[in-house]
């Protein structure tokens, strides 16, 4: 038997939902809400320890303890209590309180000696940033990496529109310099997305180490950028408009990079 919690007055309810409310909250305790078995089990393949399981018995038919790492607490809620803490309804009533981690630079480990990376400067947009994960995820790339953080990567609505991605990326944070230093620290080839002085992304090179970086749709990438940039690049358009929504750009240029990678 496991504790039970029938009251969305408890101090642990509040706790969760100042948690997928609060941006502050989540930097200040260290901890952040996921809703979801699939977005669990992600969070537990990639490494994250989950502190805290909360699971509606009425709705959640697995076994709980498989959900747990050690010293990981389990609690049962009431189905009303759920309600409170979900968002999407259709969920396999499970939720849990996970541990950030850090995203700094030097802990990133690449994966190949010939890495491929995807920078995307000052997104803003959860959606968008969900996105450029699942296409990171999807190219099994060796970093993804942000530039200038604007939004917490840990709101729930990152979360969900990356469907669980955010844990199975590599992720540092940096600004604008120390991402550049990074880089040339590294013998990481930059290519820039942008249109001035660029050319067709599909005539580059991109087998050696690689990082491309796409900036916002407002205003794309900033002048550093383009003057650091071995290459400025863009996707040729055949369309009344010169570009496309940035997880869009992005996928097309990393898998140009891995098709001409062999994969």
């Amino acid at each position: 038997m496991y504790k039970k919690i029938d009251s969305t007055q408890n101090n642990l309810i509040k706790q969760c939902l100042l948690l997928l409310d609060k941006s502050r909250e989540r930097r200040k305790q260290g901890v952040f809400v996921v809703e979801g078995q699939r977005e669990i089990q992600l969070a537990i393949k990639g490494g994250y320890h989950i502190q805290t399981l909360l699971f509606c018995d009425s709705l959640f038919l697995n076994d709980i303890s498989h959900f747990a790492n050690t010293n990981t607490q389990i609690i049962e809620i009431s189905i009303e209590v759920y309600q409170k803490l979900a968002y999407r309804k259709t969920t396999e009533g499970v939720l849990a309180i996970i541990q950030t981690k850090q995203h700094a630079l030097n802990n990133l480990v690449f994966k190949s000696k010939t890495p491929l990376l995807l920078i995307a400067e000052a997104p803003e947009k959860p959606g968008n940033i969900g996105a450029l994960l699942r296409s990171a995820d999807a190219a099994n790339l060796d970093g993804f990496i942000i530039a200038n953080p604007k939004t917490d990567l840990y709101n729930p609505n990152i979360i969900r529109s990356s469907v669980g991605c955010l844990f199975t990326n590599t992720i540092a944070t940096g600004t604008t310099q120390e991402i550049i230093d990074f880089l040339n620290n590294k013998n990481i080839r930059l290519f820039s997305a942008i249109l001035q002085e660029s050319k067709p992304y599909h005539l580059q090179d991109f087998t050696k180490p690689t990082a491309i970086a796409v900036g916002t749709e407002a205003t794309g990438l900033s002048e550093i950028w383009r003057s650091q940039s071995v290459q400025n690049i863009h996707i040729p358009m055949q369309g009344a408009i010169d570009s496309m929504n940035v997880s869009v750009a992005a996928g097309i240029l990393i898998f140009e990079a891995k098709r001409q990678r062999g994969f």
